[in-house]
């Protein structure tokens, strides 16, 4: 299990990336938040420094998320973008004397029918290997910084740490189940934090935060994906509040 501490102590709060990305994506949202507690962060399965191996289900990712929230002496706070907001709200369900609350960024719980070989085009494009970190930052624009950090270098210049067809096939999941049964199962508070100019499918997100037990519905106009780099202001506010309330019960 590779695990980053970025400081803090009190309430664990247990970050978890999505799909590409890793731990240290989340450097720049843990530098306020280790103010709330104890924060670190979960390299998942086939990302970062990772176990390179599957089954690349979402139940092995929240198995994996579980044990590592067994290491703490209290219930953690979950926040996850993407893929790891699928993963924070299925490990709420499962193991709910493991977490106190969840923050979930941009994800919804139906995207059946979806196909990854819409994403294939777009991966091939890339012009890996990347040359320099700077290259990196330029290709992805806005977005340039959290891939910086998805990179590493080897001898011909700068690749993708998690390799592709694992994450064709863990995306590829997502097109063929839907996760409600989850979301009804959730009864820790629940923040969503949806981006205004999200690709989920409409309408999804609001309905996430209704299902859960004590959920709060959050769009922040004019974000993409990651929303946390997009727009880390808004971010910030919206989780800010949301933890002030939660941890003080």
């Amino acid at each position: 299990m590779s695990v980053v501490d970025f400081g803090g102590a009190g309430t664990p709060i247990v970050l978890l990336h999505g799909l590409m990305g890793r731990a240290r994506t989340w450097w720049p949202v843990a530098q306020w938040l280790n103010r709330y507690g104890h924060v670190v962060g979960l390299d998942a399965r086939g990302h970062g420094y990772g176990a390179r191996v599957g089954p690349w289900t979402t139940e092995q990712f929240v198995a994996d998320v579980a044990a590592l929230l067994r290491e703490f002496d209290e219930p953690a706070v979950l926040v996850g973008h993407s893929m790891g907001g699928l993963h924070a709200w299925a490990t709420a369900a499962t193991h709910p004397d493991l977490v106190r609350a969840v923050v979930v960024e941009d994800m919804a719980p139906d995207q059946r029918g979806r196909t990854v070989e819409t994403w294939r085009g777009y991966f091939d494009s890339w012009p890996v290997p990347f040359q320099s970190l700077a290259q990196v930052r330029e290709f992805f624009g806005s977005t340039g910084n959290y891939f910086i950090e998805c990179m590493t270098q080897r001898q011909d210049g700068y690749h993708l740490m998690a390799n592709l067809e694992d994450l064709y096939e863990i995306a590829a999941e997502w097109g063929r189940r839907q996760y409600w049964s989850y979301v009804d199962g959730v009864e820790c508070p629940m923040l969503v934090i949806e981006a205004g100019n999200t690709a989920m499918p409409h309408g999804q997100q609001a309905e996430l935060a209704v299902r859960a037990k004590d959920g709060v519905h959050v769009v922040v106009e004019g974000a993409g994906h990651v929303v946390h780099d997009d727009a880390p202001e808004e971010y910030r506010g919206a989780v800010e509040a949301f933890l002030s309330r939660v941890l003080s019960r």
